[in-house]
């Protein structure tokens, strides 16, 4: 019977695995329900069946890759951040207004693994994300071979709810792809929200994209809602691995200077 009824709600569209349907269906005979309660019992079940669906397509779109959970990042390793305002920008309410994120300081001091999380939560809240460094978004863009496969193409950095573009100013571009992050961010302009993390001031943005006349409207229209989080610090890298920083002792040399304590 429960086979039957299976199959056939199947057919309509039914997502909920079979173990959970057969476990539902053992629970309302034992339990002997009402025809009302099993129908509730299973719009309950596809509900989160669909929901988990959801997620996980979003996420594997999203490509957050291999992350570092929030409960795990060391807030008292940097030397300044504003952890308030960034647990401010974990309440999405900037994305609700269309507005965007900046997050700006040194390499090795979490910007990554803070606009990650961002993206994280989210997905989360049901919302679609897009994570992608800056140089790898560019590239992908400028070797299309006609407009119309640049647009086709530009859809996965335009239609996101939330795009995360990381490591702007680590590698430098030429003019035409300052034109098409340009592109990317008026586009979005006050309809959705971008998250990007760097390492340079507003004023050296110029220096990424030489021969760009975009990039002075590029920031004008990215700062025009912005939230800005600076963060300063060491390398946690560089803390993980005391050969990398000379400030730290190396084991088995001998140090004469006074190193930081932790």
């Amino acid at each position: 019977m429960s086979i039957d009824i299976e199959q056939r709600l199947r057919s309509i569209g039914l997502c909920a695995s079979r173990e959970a349907f057969s476990a539902l269906v053992a629970h309302a005979t034992k339990s002997r329900m009402s025809p009302a309660q099993v129908v509730e019992e299973i719009v309950s079940l596809e509900t989160c069946a669909r929901e988990a669906r959801n997620l996980a397509s979003r996420t594997r779109a999203a490509m957050l890759g291999g992350m570092k959970p929030l409960d795990r990042f060391d807030w008292n390793f940097p030397r300044t951040v504003d952890r308030p305002r960034y647990e401010q920008l974990l309440t999405l309410e900037f994305m609700a207004r269309g507005e965007n994120a900046l997050l700006r300081g040194p390499s090795g001091v979490g910007k990554s693994t803070l606009a990650q999380n961002i993206g994280q939560r989210a997905l989360e809240k049901g919302k679609t994300v897009r994570y992608v460094t800056v140089n790898a978004a560019l590239a992908e863009l400028l070797k299309q071979e006609s407009i119309p496969a640049v647009e086709r193409r530009l859809k996965r950095y335009l239609s996101p709810d939330v795009l995360i573009l990381d490591e702007l100013g680590y590698i430098p571009c030429d003019a035409r792809a300052g034109d098409m992050l340009y592109s990317i961010i008026s586009r979005r302009h006050e309809r959705a929200s971008t998250v990007i993390a760097t390492n340079l001031a507003f004023k050296e943005w110029g220096t990424i994209f030489p021969g760009a006349a975009c990039v002075v409207a590029l920031v004008d229209r990215f700062t025009q809602h912005c939230h800005v989080l600076d963060i300063d610090g060491d390398s946690w890298r560089q803390r993980v691995d005391p050969s990398l920083n000379p400030r730290l002792p190396i084991r088995g040399k001998k140090r004469r200077t006074k190193t930081r304590p932790e």
